[in-house]
C-alpha cells in the first residue's frame, strides 16, 4: 500500500480539521496515512475544542501507521504539510534523511515554502495522489561548530538560515569574519546570518540582505547590526566556506539558532563553519509559480504601471 506522511500544526483548530479531510481522502483512495508519534501525542494533549472527535477516532484506529521516526526504509512516497513556513521546517527535520518530497499546504501569513491553499485541499490530496506534481530541490546549510582549541563540536543543518547572536541583548560580540581560509572583517554585532538562497526572504532579508532566487546556488553572510564601516552582505558561491570566530577578549557569549528552533551555545573563542551542503531537501509542486510572482504576491508589492511584451515577444 502507498504511505504519505501527514505533519501538522497541531494548536490550530483549521489544521487539525484539514488533517481529517486528508487522512479521509487518503484512506478513501488507497493510500495509507504516516502520522509521527510526536505529533499524535501534541494532538491528544491539544485543547480539545479545537479537535475533531473523528480525528481521536482515525488515530485510534488501524488505518494511520504511527511511526516514531521516518526512515528510508518505512518507502513513505510523499509529505503532506498543513501549516504554515515554521510547520514545513519541522517536518524536514522529520523527513531529510529519509530524502521524501514534502508539499505544503499554507495556513500561515507569508508562506514561501508552501504553496496549495486549504480551500483547494481536496483537490490538491487527489493531485498529489497522481503524481501530478514536480521536484524541486533546495540547497542547505551544513554548518560545524568548533572550540576554542579546534576541537570539532558538532554537525548541524539548515534550510533557511544559521543565525549566531548575543546571548545578552545589552552586550555585543565581536566576530572575525573568513572567507574561504582568508580573514575579511572583524567588527562588534548584534549578530551574523549564514543565509541560504531559501532563507533570503526570510531572516536575512529583515536584516538587509539582497533576495536571492531559490534556483541559485548561494548561500549569504550577512552581518547584524554590525559597527564597521565595511559590513555589507556577501554572497557566495557553491565552492566556498564561510567561518565566524567569536573574539576569544571583549566579546561575550552567543547562542547559534538554525532555522529558529534548534539553538547552540558559543561561547568566546569558539568557531562556526558554514558551507553548502551536497544533500538539498526537495519540495513537490503542482504548478511551479515564477518565483518573480511569489514576490509580488507575498509582499504585496506595487506593480502599477507594467505593461510587459506584446503577444510576438518583442
Amino acid at each position: 500500500m502507498r504511505r504519505f506522511l501527514l505533519y501538522v500544526h497541531t494548536g490550530r483548530a483549521e489544521a487539525l480539521h484539514a488533517m481529517l479531510t486528508v487522512l479521509t481522502e487518503m484512506d478513501r483512495r488507497g493510500v495509507r496515512g504516516v502520522v509521527t508519534d510526536e505529533q499524535v501525542a501534541e494532538i491528544r494533549s491539544a485543547d480539545p475544542a479545537i479537535v475533531p472527535p473523528e480525528l481521536l477516532e482515525v488515530l485510534d484506529g488501524d488505518r494511520v501507521d504511527i511511526d516514531d521516526r521516518v526512515t528510508a526504509a518505512d518507502r513513505v512516497e510523499l509529505g503532506i504539510v498543513l501549516g504554515g513556513d515554521g510547520t514545513i521546517l519541522r517536518a524536514l527535520e522529520v523527513v531529510r534523511d529519509a530524502k521524501i518530497p514534502v508539499h505544503g499546504v499554507n495556513l500561515g501569513h507569508v508562506g514561501f515554502l508552501a504553496e496549495s491553499e486549504v480551500a483547494e485541499l481536496s483537490e490538491t490530496v487527489v493531485r498529489l495522489i497522481e503524481g501530478a506534481y514536480e521536484i524541486e530541490e533546495r540547497s542547505t546549510l551544513d554548518v560545524l561548530v568548533f572550540d576554542a582549541e579546534q576541537n570539532e563540536l558538532g554537525r548541524h543543518w539548515a534550510l533557511n538560515e544559521a543565525s549566531l547572536e548575543k546571548a545578552d541583548r545589552q552586550k555585543m560580540i565581536n566576530v572575525v569574519i573568513e572567507i574561504d581560509d582568508r580573514p575579511v572583517s572583524s567588527f562588534g554585532c548584534d549578530g551574523v546570518l549564514l543565509s541560504t538562497s531559501t532563507g533570503s526572504t526570510a531572516y536575512a532579508f529583515s536584516a538587509g540582505g539582497p533576495v536571492v532566487w531559490p534556483e541559485v546556488d548561494a548561500f549569504l553572510v550577512v552581518p547584524l547590526a554590525a559597527h564597521a564601516l565595511f559590513a555589507r552582505p556577501l554572497v557566495l558561491g557553491r565552492s566556498s566556506r564561510a567561518a565566524v570566530e567569536v573574539v576569544p577578549d571583549n566579546s561575550d557569549d552567543a547562542v547559534l539558532t538554525l532555522d529558529g528552533r534548534r539553538t547552540v551555545p558559543i561561547e568566546p573563542g569558539m568557531r562556526l563553519e558554514a558551507r553548502l551542503s551536497p544533500s538539498s531537501i526537495t519540495l513537490a509542486r503542482l504548478a511551479p509559480t515564477p518565483f518573480a510572482d511569489r514576490l509580488v504576491e507575498k509582499f504585496r508589492l506595487p506593480v502599477v504601471g507594467w505593461r510587459g511584451r506584446d503577444s510576438e515577444g518583442t
